[in-house]
Parts: structure tokens; sequence; C-alpha cells
């Protein structure tokens, strides 16, 4: 591991977050991609319905947000570098922090130097939301993060209030752009993902009859499972049941004697990666060996594999990013990764969204017509074809919501293979 000098919040010591429950890669606790324990679930916007968020009236905030002072544009970070979702927060934090030294080795923004100052949300929306209060009350003009959007929605409450730009790296829920006009996203959303994978059970993999397992305690897997279902239906699919779980199970016979009497030719199981892996394993232990497994981008970690052995392989998943792609974009973050890193490749795409999420705080600043919170969140309602390492980022007209394409990669056991990719125009809408 490398050893990055970051400022770390105050109360969020190493005894402090030894107390919760320890998270894994991108879990939600209640949201898209929350990684962790099943703590208090993000309190939600309405229901779980998914919507185009495009038609979103976006309520504005009242807050006077902050105007830089002195010589330093200081920017948050919160990340879950504690729990079960350590590996996206590391990564989301290495992106980051390849951006500050970039951006400060080139001369900073307008005479200024950029520090990132990072809060551990721990998986939890709780900590996330006191991990935003503390950023806020030290004078960010602006907060990157996180992947789980349940912990994202904690975040931008206080974010709301403050008259702070939110830049959400992972969090997919839908409703998430809808709650401020606050917020933005380098992710796709759910209503995206949920028909992409529809699209490639339906029509790529040739299923017909598609089980689904959900975690009931992930809004991110709520949300997606039913975006997955409406338009596998649309598509002439059939959903022939549901099964529930929720994190941190370690259990899933029972489920899967449910699903085994469905007679399913594949699962679409829409939670993190901790629980994906013995799921798979309960599955294939059931003689459910040629039943498909489908999944979203909360499958992506190392540790997918880890915990699913040769029972995940073959699975297929919707994510953002491959360190495969050819494009310059990729691979000048993979030579700037690797230079940082020693020579390794960036363990999940959170690596690669942190770095987006970060790069396009700064772009905006360096568009917005002064250091201001309330300038940057203008000059992010405005950003055209921003050309980032996860795709081109056009949030203009969107409120909030990139429209970018989508990929879907296999599960190997040299581990994660690009299979194919989707553009929005290709996918049913909802």
């Amino acid at each position: 591991m490398i050893n990055l000098k970051w400022t770390t919040l105050g109360g969020m010591t190493a005894a402090a977050a030894c107390l919760g429950l320890m998270a894994g890669c991108t879990p939600d606790s209640g949201t898209a991609k929350t990684g962790g324990d099943t703590k208090a679930e993000a309190p939600k916007t309405g229901d779980t319905k998914t919507e185009t968020t495009a038609t979103a009236n976006r309520p504005e905030t009242k807050g006077a947000g902050v105007k830089v002072d002195g010589d330093t544009i200081k920017i948050g970070l919160v990340a879950s570098l504690t729990g079960t979702e350590k590996a996206w927060g590391e990564d989301s934090q290495m992106g980051v922090q390849l951006v500050e030294d970039e951006i400060n080795k080139a001369g900073g923004i307008k005479g200024k130097k950029v520090k990132f100052i990072v809060g551990d949300t721990q998986g939890s929306p709780e900590t996330g939301k006191s991990a935003a209060e503390k950023l806020a009350s030290d004078g960010v003009v602006a907060i990157v993060g996180e992947v789980a959007s349940g912990v994202t929605a904690q975040v931008l409450a206080v974010a709301h209030e403050k008259g702070i730009p939110v830049i959400a790296i992972g969090s997919t829920r839908t409703d998430l752009s809808k709650q401020s006009n606050c917020f933005f996203r380098v992710c796709y959303v759910d209503d995206f993902q949920g028909p992409t994978m529809a699209k490639f059970a339906k029509d790529g993999l040739g299923l017909k009859k598609v089980a689904l397992m959900t975690d009931q305690k992930l809004p991110y897997s709520t949300g997606l499972s039913q975006s997955f279902a409406a338009a596998f239906k649309k598509l002439g699919g059939e959903i022939v049941g549901e099964q529930i779980y929720s994190k941190g199970d370690l259990q899933f016979s029972g489920q899967v004697t449910q699903l085994k009497a469905l007679n399913p030719d594949g699962v679409f199981c829409s939670g993190y990666f901790p629980e994906v892996g013995p799921i798979a394993k309960a599955i294939r232990g059931a003689g459910m060996s040629n039943v498909k497994m489908l999944g979203g981008d909360g499958w992506d970690s190392p540790k997918l594999i880890e915990n699913g052995g040769d029972a995940i392989i073959g699975g297929y998943f919707c994510n953002h990013y491959s360190n495969f792609d050819t494009r310059k974009e990729v691979q000048d973050f993979l030579s700037k990764w690797k230079a940082k890193s020693g020579g390794s490749m960036p363990g999940t795409t959170m690596a690669a969204l942190g770095y987006d999420a970060a790069m396009l705080a700064c772009d905006a600043l360096k568009r917005a017509d002064e250091l201001s919170s309330a300038a940057m969140i203008k000059a992010l309602d405005n950003t055209e074809n921003f050309k980032a390492v996860s795709g081109t980022i056009t949030l203009k007209g969107n409120h909030g919501d990139p429209i970018k394409d989508a990929l879907i990669v296999e599960v190997s056991k040299e581990g994660f293979k690009a299979a194919k990719t989707y553009k929005p125009s290709e996918v049913p809408t909802l």
C-alpha cells in the first residue's frame, strides 16, 4: 500500500473505525453503492421508483457556500477508507491524489494550490454525514464522493444546506440528482445500467427467464433490480420471481432453494460483491450449473472472484471502465497510476471515477467566474464534452447526470474482461 500524504479528518481515528462493522468494496447501505455493514438507510425521497432525472425539478440550495480565501483551495473527499467497501475508498482516494499532484505540479488553479481533505465514511450513512459536516466546517468549496448511494444521500443533505456542490464518484441511484441543484456525478445512473444488463441478458445471451436476488437493505440494489426487471419484461423476457437477503448475510440456501424451483436460465443479483460471491457458490452448489449470473457495478472488486471462486466465473456485470481500454485518456491515466503505485494496476473502477470526479471539480473551478461554491455549481451545470478517463461527460441540460456509454464485463479467472459496450440509444428507456 502506498503511503499517501493526505489530510484526514480529525475525529475519525483508527480506533473509531474499528468500532464499525467491516465493509467491503462498494457496498451500499441503502444507496447506489454503499459499502459496509447494515447501517441505517438514507432517507428516501419519494418511493424507490426509477424515473428520468432529466425531467426532474431540482431544489435550489439556499446555502451561502464558500468563497475561497487565502492561497489554498480546499476540496473535500468522502470515501470508505475502513469497512467492507475499503477497496473502493482506497482507489477513490488514490485517484484524487493523482489529480492533486497533477494540478499543483502545473501551477494550481488561478495561482492557488489545491488541497483535498479526506473524511472516512466507513461505508456508513451516519458517519458519512458527520464527515461531510466536518468538511463543511473546514471550509471546503466542494465535496467529491461517495461511492455508496446511501452514504452520498446523507452527504448531499449537508452540502445542500451549506450550498456546497457534490460530485459523486460511483453513486448510481437514480433519484439522487432530484434532491438538489448541488448534486453532480461522473457515473451513469441505475435507470441506464439496469436496462443495459436487461438488453445484454435478452439479446446478448438469449436468456428468457430470469430470477432476481435483491439486497433489501440497499436502495441501490432494490432500485437496480426494479430497473432491470422493467426493461427485461419490456424486451419480452420473463421475471420468474425474486428472493431477498440483507447485507452481511452468510447463508443463502433458503433463497437458492426457492430460486431453483423457478427454473430460471439467469439470476440477476443486484447487490454488492461481498455477498454475490457466496450467493454464486450456493447457486452452483444447488446444481444450477448452467444458470447465468448477472449483476451491476456493485460487483466491481477483485474480492468478487476471491469470494466466489469458480462459481462466479462466467458471470457478467455492468461497469464504467476497463483497465484494458485503449483510449488515450485511459492509457495516460494508467501511466500516472502505475508510476505512483510502483507498477500495479487499479483494482476497481473507482480509481478512474475518483480521478474523473476530482479532475471535473478542478476543471469547473478553472471555468468558474470566481473561486466560490456558487460559481462552481454554475460551471458544473454547464459542463460539455469533458474528456474523462471513464468517457466523455456532458452535464449541461442533464440535471447533474452524465450521458455515457456502459460496459459489460465478463468475470474470468484472469480478471474482468470487457465483453460489450452499449450506448444509451441502444437500450430500452423506462
